[in-house]
């Protein structure tokens, strides 16, 4: 007796990868290795920042992070309007020339995913340290 209704309510390939989802999520250690995983990008990605001389602060969370371009922490959205945009921009089209795709807007949020592997979070921070070295 109740509507529902959804791009991909009732498909059969939608509904099967929504099920193996849940059981990947679902093994043990899964949310702890995907943090661990964040974590390493994070740090490096802030340890090159420092080594080429631009400030950068950082927000994780589980599989989520920010990366924000000024020294103090970000802690709220008028902390977040206060970074150098111009500097997120640079360093998002230095990225993006890298094979590396951020999100375009200084204020989104980036999503690790657990299929990521230790190689490329290796990529993503020799990407960042030579993006920041270039902006």
């Amino acid at each position: 007796p109740v509507y529902q209704a959804g791009t991909l309510s009732g498909c059969p390939v939608a509904m099967a990868a929504g099920l193996k989802t849940l059981e990947l999520i679902g093994a043990e250690g899964f949310y702890e290795t995907l943090g661990r995983k964040v974590e390493k990008l994070v740090a490096g990605v802030t340890r090159a920042a420092r080594e080429a001389g631009v400030a950068m602060t950082e927000n994780h969370v589980g599989g989520m992070f920010g990366l924000f371009f000024r020294k103090a922490a970000v802690t709220n959205a008028a902390d977040a309007a206060a970074c150098d945009m111009e500097m997120f921009r640079r360093f998002f089209h230095a990225m993006l020339a890298r094979g590396v795709y951020l999100a375009p807007s200084a204020f989104e949020a980036a999503f690790m995913s657990i299929m990521h592997t230790h190689e490329d979070i290796d990529a993503t921070v020799d990407a960042a340290a030579a993006a920041l070295k270039e902006v």
